[in-house]
């Protein structure tokens, strides 16, 4: 994995100066304040990181804490963040996950995966995210890009993100968890893109089963 991961550098530096992820901005620009990287986790489903990272910069203008997003009016809260898809659903979550810190852990985000787990709504990508993003502990979040990569290069043959997390813990070094959500994500937004990945560009297309695979069908 660590060629892999490597190899996808240097494409992203050859052929498309890496723009940080919306997560690794928020992670340097708040000195990843576990607060506001799970807050941006949840803002960030379905959502380009160009309008998620908008949105959090201008919520956390209006609160800080999970004490004051705990106290909000729902409303507000709606309208701050109105921009991003699935809106209304995600404003009721993060007003609730704000109470549940405040009522069980002191107002304090866990740095643990159950007890991440047992927060309204947030499943094993948004506890994953945590972990590395605002804890630095070894954890492969897996989003679109994670899974759509790792089948198109042949490590996995999966049919969910959470089996594709599974196959890659058995098969990344733990020393590296970190670095895999950050790079896929990246390679995933700018070459390895979902329709019509940018193959020529790729320092792993003579490796990868996707690439290899599609060779063949158009010289047949």
């Amino acid at each position: 994995m660590k060629v892999i991961i490597q190899a996808m550098q240097d494409t992203l530096r050859r052929e498309k100066p890496p723009r940080l992820t919306a997560l690794k901005g928020l992670q340097m620009e708040e000195t990843g304040d576990p607060f506001k990287i799970l807050i941006g986790t949840i803002l960030s489903a379905r959502t380009r990181d160009e309008n998620t990272t908008k949105v959090v910069r201008k919520f956390f203008e209006r609160y800080t804490t999970p004490e004051e997003v705990a106290c909000a009016d729902i409303d507000e809260i709606k309208k701050i963040i109105h921009s991003i898809g699935f809106y209304n659903v995600k404003a009721n979550r993060i007003k609730e996950v704000a109470k549940v810190l405040v009522e069980r852990h002191g107002g304090r985000v866990p740095s643990n995966i159950d007890d991440l787990l047992q927060l309204p709504g947030v499943g094993r990508k948004t506890a994953n995210c945590v972990l590395v993003y605002a804890f630095d502990k070894p954890a492969i979040p897996v989003d679109i890009h994670v899974h759509r990569i790792s089948n198109r290069l042949g490590l996995v043959k999966t049919k969910t993100p959470e089996q594709t997390e599974t196959e890659l813990m058995k098969i990344v070094d733990r020393s590296l968890w970190t670095s895999v959500n950050d790079t896929f994500v990246m390679y995933g937004q700018n070459i390895c893109v979902p329709i019509k990945p940018h193959c020529s560009m790729c320092n792993l297309k003579n490796s990868c089963s996707y690439s290899i695979s599609n060779r063949k069908v158009f010289a047949s």
